[in-house]
């Protein structure tokens, strides 16, 4: 087997698939990647069992087969090479050589027939959705999912399909997004969980994608086929919690203020608080924002004001400060408006300014409760 492929084309190609490869795998042959080649076509595959991602490009060769080769160290390898063809050749011995412009370079390679075979979905149900739409979706809801094993629904975002429009939510219990998008066409109304890992893998790609992706699913996998990929998941099995329930529907005061500069200073004032609660606390009254932090443990205090649009009764409220940095970064408008209705309720954050009129982000906060002075 023989073929000849641009090494930085195939270098940005394998780095993507390398996201799925786990740093330890139970089986071996998950540290590899799979090659087919088959002429001029090659299709490179990773997987963990539970993710599993495929590429195609083009090369030089007039042969077929398919082998394993270690993912980690043709990666690193290529990292090194600048931009040539490179010409891989199998040789007896289960040993394949690189040859480059200066050199030779050889590595063992694995049969290909250990490899897990691909997942097949069977009586699929079909959306489409533009890439923009999923890349901006991910981006805003996968922070806010969880890492707790006991509950793994919320360790995944949860998909939630209504005809023409999508919903797509992210929450750990101390806080929630959901993001809903209004003009997308799918099958019906369904629903399913996404794991975390393969939406990681999605958004290290999609900034550089423009056109639509085509999902496919069924109550156990889904998969994602935009361009020259094909992501495949195992979906997260059980019951999303109901999210609309813990959203407030009365949340009267409002206040609207510059996203910059209200994260500005809650970066800075957060740096004062208690490391184990990262504990903030708003304090608004007429047009005047007060944020302060006190670790008293260590004697650390701060404080600033900031003039805000405040509509409400005055109010002091606690807040993690980590969690409201999270969630003004994956944030893209100007203005923000900040819901609130008394210091033991949640908080509700959403752009004050549209930049899309068929998109609409809210953001939830828990409070946390004041330390007394």
């Amino acid at each position: 087997m023989k073929f000849i492929v641009s090494s930085n084309i195939l270098l940005k190609k394998l780095q993507v698939l390398l996201g799925v490869v786990n740093t330890t795998n139970t089986l071996p042959i998950l540290d590899n990647f799979l090659f087919q080649i088959n002429n001029n076509s090659l299709i490179i595959t990773s997987s963990d069992l539970e993710t599993t991602m495929s590429t195609n490009l083009e090369i030089e060769s007039e042969s077929s087969g398919e082998i394993a080769l270690p993912a980690k160290l043709l990666v690193d390898a290529l990292k090194n090479f600048a931009e040539q063809p490179l010409t891989f050749s199998t040789q007896k011995g289960n040993i394949l050589e690189i040859t480059a412009n200066d050199g030779r370079y050889k590595m063992a390679f694995v049969p290909a027939e250990e490899f897990p075979k691909p997942i097949e979905i069977k009586d699929a149900s079909n959306a489409s959705l533009n890439s923009e739409v999923i890349a901006k979706g991910i981006n805003s809801t996968i922070f806010a999912t969880g890492n707790d094993d006991l509950r793994p629904v919320m360790s995944g975002v949860f998909f939630q399909f209504g005809g023409n429009n999508i919903t797509m939510v992210g929450t750990d219990a101390h806080k929630l997004v959901r993001y809903v998008r209004n003009d997308i066409s799918s099958e019906g109304n369904s629903e399913f969980i996404m794991p975390k890992k393969g939406m990681q893998v999605l958004k290290t790609i999609l900034n550089d994608y423009q056109n639509d992706i085509s999902i496919q699913f069924n109550d156990s996998n889904a998969k994602f086929t935009f361009e020259s990929y094909t992501l495949s998941c195992r979906l997260i099995e059980g019951k999303y919690p109901n999210y609309e329930a813990v959203i407030p529907k009365e949340n009267p005061n409002k206040l609207i203020i510059e996203r910059i500069l209200l994260l500005s200073s809650i970066k800075r004032v957060g740096i004062f608080s208690n490391k184990s609660t990262n504990q903030i606390k708003l304090k608004i009254a007429g047009s005047e924002l007060n944020i302060s932090a006190e670790d008293y443990d260590y004697n650390n205090k701060a404080e600033e004001r900031i003039n805000c649009n405040y509509n409400g009764d005055d109010i002091e409220i606690g807040f993690n400060s980590r969690f409201l940095i999270d969630m003004l970064n994956n944030l893209d408008c100007k203005e923000i408006c900040l819901s609130l209705s008394l210091p033991n309720k949640a908080g509700i954050i959403s752009p004050n300014d549209k930049a899309n009129e068929k998109e609409e982000i809210t953001m939830l906060i828990m409070p946390v409760m004041l330390n007394n002075d």
